[in-house]
């Protein structure tokens, strides 16, 4: 699969922003995250203790003890392997094996190493199937599947793969679940690349009042959406001067919160803020008298 060149090229990474930055950094605090959330796991199963604190300690694998988000980039990447050599032994239809499986591909993925994260994610598939596990659990693997698609270019695989994922957790689910909310970004995403604006503008309007009612302004779904949703204004060769002013206030605005929430280097932040000087640009071309 290309794995151990991949992990080697994080391993560089990592080494080469350490030296860069100041003692204490980013990926010095996710190694030690990393052998804590071993520890507590080990601990929490050892001593049996309910379900509810086994998957809290899990969930140090993923996200921050003390912010509470999400890792992201290279401290993802090198937390994914961590979690994957220590649980590798396990059964493939273990829990825990499963879950490394995930974060090694999500860890991948965010580090870049796009060919890797494909061939991690195309394998738990296959054994997904294989063993016939839960619905939830390949409804979520194929969506990871489709966003490395997505990444890599291959675009009309990626959309094929959102819908169907986004069909199969509406059924699951239904249409308020965050997961589902989640997998309308991604479909959504797929289709403005594809120059679908207006079945995405469509499935966007309908669903952006859901996540604030259910989820909150401020949550980092409800922004994504908001932000797919004023791209499918101004990319839009079709839109109107109110398209391109709508589009650039409701980048303003949630540019604005993911700053005050998440902060300036969150992938969602510079993502929005990127988006925002080109609506801005766009604006300007369209009041500029030819």
């Amino acid at each position: 699969m290309g794995l151990a060149v991949a992990r080697r090229g994080c391993d560089e990474e990592v080494r080469e922003r350490r030296e860069l930055a100041p003692r204490g950094a980013a990926e010095s605090r996710g190694r030690g995250e990393a052998e804590q959330a071993k520890i507590l796991f080990a601990e929490a199963e050892e001593n049996n203790l309910e379900l509810k604190v086994l998957n809290a300690r899990l969930a140090r694998w993923r996200a921050c003890s003390l912010c509470k988000q999400d890792y992201h980039g290279v401290v993802s990447c090198a937390l994914g392997w961590a979690c994957w050599k220590t649980y590798v032994g396990r059964p493939e239809g273990d829990q825990l094996f499963s879950m490394a499986m995930n974060l090694l591909g999500v860890g991948l993925h965010q580090a870049g190493h796009l060919e890797d994260a494909l061939s991690v994610r195309e394998a738990m598939l296959s054994i997904l199937l294989r063993i016939g596990g839960p619905e939830k659990n390949t409804l979520l693997v194929q969506g990871n599947l489709a966003s490395t698609y997505h990444e890599l270019g291959r675009l009309e695989e990626a959309l094929n793969l959102y819908r169907d994922v986004y069909s199969g957790e509406l059924k699951l689910y239904g249409a308020e679940h965050r997961q589902t909310l989640i997998s309308v970004s991604n479909y959504a995403s797929a289709l403005i690349e594809l120059k679908h604006y207006e079945e995405a503008k469509s499935l966007l309007r309908k669903t952006i009042p859901v996540a604030q009612r259910v989820l909150g302004e401020n949550i980092e779904t409800t922004l994504r959406l908001r932000w797919i949703y004023a791209l499918t204004l101004y990319k839009d060769g079709d839109a109107t001067l109110d398209d391109l002013c709508d589009s650039m206030e409701t980048l303003q605005e949630t540019a604005k919160i993911l700053r005050q929430v998440y902060g300036g280097a969150h992938p969602l932040t510079v993502g929005v803020e990127k988006a925002l000087r080109e609506s801005r640009a766009a604006l300007a071309a369209r009041e500029t008298p030819p």
